[in-house]
C-alpha cells in the first residue's frame, strides 16, 4: 500500500512538473511582452535546476528522484528565449545557454566542484526567490503572479518532501536542497527591466 502510494505521489509530481510553467508561458505568451519576468530570478532558477540535476546524474541517484527536472529546465529555457523574444532580440540568450550548457560539463570535472556547487545551489535558489519578492515589493504589482503557478508549485513542495523523506536519502546535500529549493514561487512572475548589454 504504502509503495503505490509512494508511487502515485511521484508520478503526480511529474505530471504537475510538466504543466507547472505553462500558465506563466501562457500569460507571457498572451501578453506578447517580456514585462512581467524577472530575468535574474529566471536565471538563477535555471542555474539551480541544472546543478541539482547534474548532481543527481554524477552520483547515479534512481531516475524517479529526478526525472522532472529535465522538463523544468526545458520549460525555463521555453521562459528565457520567450523574454529575450518579446525584449526584441532573442540572440541575446545565446551566451546565457552557452555558459548553462558549459557549466553542464565543468561541473563534473573534479568531485569537488560538484559538492561545491550543490552546496550552494541551495543559496542560489534562494537568491532566485528573493529577486522575485525583491521585483514584487518593487512594483507593488502581483496581477501577473499566477495563482495556478503557485498552487502547483506548493503540491510540488509538499510532494517532493515526502517522496525524498520515503526514500529514506541520507544525503544532505541532497534533501537541503529539495527542502528549501521547493518554495511557491517558480516562474512567479513581476516587472523588471532586462539588462541592456551582457
Amino acid at each position: 500500500m504504502a509503495a503505490g502510494l509512494l508511487g502515485l505521489c511521484n508520478w503526480s509530481t511529474l505530471g504537475v512538473c510538466a504543466a507547472l510553467k505553462l500558465p506563466q508561458i501562457s500569460a507571457l505568451l498572451a501578453a506578447r511582452s517580456a514585462r512581467g519576468l524577472s530575468l535574474p530570478s529566471l536565471l538563477l532558477e535555471l542555474a539551480g535546476f541544472l546543478v541539482f540535476l547534474r548532481y543527481q546524474c554524477y552520483y547515479e541517484y534512481p531516475l524517479m528522484t529526478y526525472l522532472e527536472y529535465p522538463i523544468l529546465i526545458a520549460q525555463d529555457v521555453i521562459l528565457l528565449l520567450c523574454v529575450f523574444h518579446f525584449s526584441g532580440n532573442v540572440y541575446r540568450a545565446a551566451p546565457y545557454i552557452a555558459l548553462f550548457v558549459a557549466s553542464w560539463f565543468v561541473l563534473t570535472l573534479q568531485k569537488w566542484i560538484m559538492d561545491l556547487a550543490m552546496n550552494l545551489c541551495t543559496l542560489i535558489s534562494a537568491a532566485s526567490k528573493l529577486a522575485q519578492l525583491q521585483c514584487l515589493w518593487k512594483t507593488r504589482d502581483s496581477g501577473a503572479v499566477s495563482a495556478l503557478t503557485w498552487g502547483l508549485a506548493a503540491y510540488t513542495c509538499a510532494d517532493e518532501a515526502n517522496v525524498s523523506t520515503s526514500l529514506g536519502t541520507s544525503d544532505v546535500h541532497f534533501s537541503s536542497y529539495l527542502n528549501f529549493h521547493w518554495s511557491p514561487l517558480p516562474g512567479s512572475s513581476c516587472s523588471q527591466e532586462l539588462p541592456q548589454a551582457i
